[in-house]
């Protein structure tokens, strides 16, 4: 029971390996951990928000929300959309691929195994580099468990729009980089969020064999360490070495 409810807690309300129904206010209960409060706002409260200042505001507030929309469509600025890699970049032999996190916390340095996980790899390097991740939360950090990230609606039930397929081999030692995903249940084949990631603070054998282990924490585990939830990825930056 123990182990089952650590894992449940791992994937957040969407990405849910062991519990079969969703709590009604959209957040997984667990018997092992008391259930936090996220503060933090998807893209449809925001505009909810929007809403209600245009009608209730007064005339420079309504100017100033209808001249925000008009810079909007004038520029082009639209939420981003990326499309699921049908198949691995080129990845160089012999040379390492690291992935630099930087956080409201500090930096996190994660080597990436293309070797291990060609298209996951491929995907998180094209959200990295596309700017996908900067801005976004740690939406759940479990101590002694994970901390949790790379939700664009910060309530982690979101994603990129599409998931990607397994690529289970890899152990879930200290500092692991892995890709959190939908319950069995629904997702029989087990295929990782699109942009959903998460790194172990401590060992977690029970997780092998059930999530996509992509990379493993370098540098800045006391910063994996030090994080909670609300704390933001600033941006990840990839680099060849």
């Amino acid at each position: 029971m123990i182990l089952c409810s650590l894992g449940a807690s791992l994937a957040g309300k969407m990405e849910n390996p062991h519990i079969s129904k969703m709590a009604k206010n959209n957040f997984i209960t667990s018997p092992c951990f008391p259930q936090t409060t996220n503060f933090t706002l998807s893209r449809k409260e925001f505009f909810y928000i929007l809403l209600t200042l245009y009608i209730f505001g007064g005339k420079m507030l309504r100017f100033l929300l209808l001249f925000s929309l008009a810079l909007t469509n004038l520029f082009g600025v639209e939420t981003m959309k990326m499309s699921e890699p049908k198949s691995p970049m080129h990845f160089e032999k012999n040379k390492s691929y690291l992935a630099t996190i930087e956080t409201s916390k500090g930096t996190i340095v994660c080597e990436l195994y293309p070797d291990k996980a060609p298209l996951t790899v491929t995907n998180f390097i094209q959200l990295a580099k596309a700017g996908f991740y900067n801005g976004l939360l740690f939406h759940r950090v479990v101590p002694q468990f994970v901390i949790q990230g790379g939700d664009p609606d910060g309530t982690g039930s979101g994603g990129p729009g599409y998931t990607i397929p397994a690529e289970i081999g890899l152990p879930h030692v200290k500092g692991a980089l892995a890709c959190a995903r939908l319950s069995d249940q629904v997702n029989p084949e087990r295929r990782s969020s699109g942009s959903q990631f998460y790194i172990t603070l401590e060992k977690v054998p029970y997780l092998d064999g059930q999530y996509t282990v992509f990379g493993q924490t370098t540098s800045g585990m006391d910063v994996v360490s030090a994080m909670r939830q609300g704390d933001t990825i600033k941006k990840i930056e990839i680099s060849v070495k």
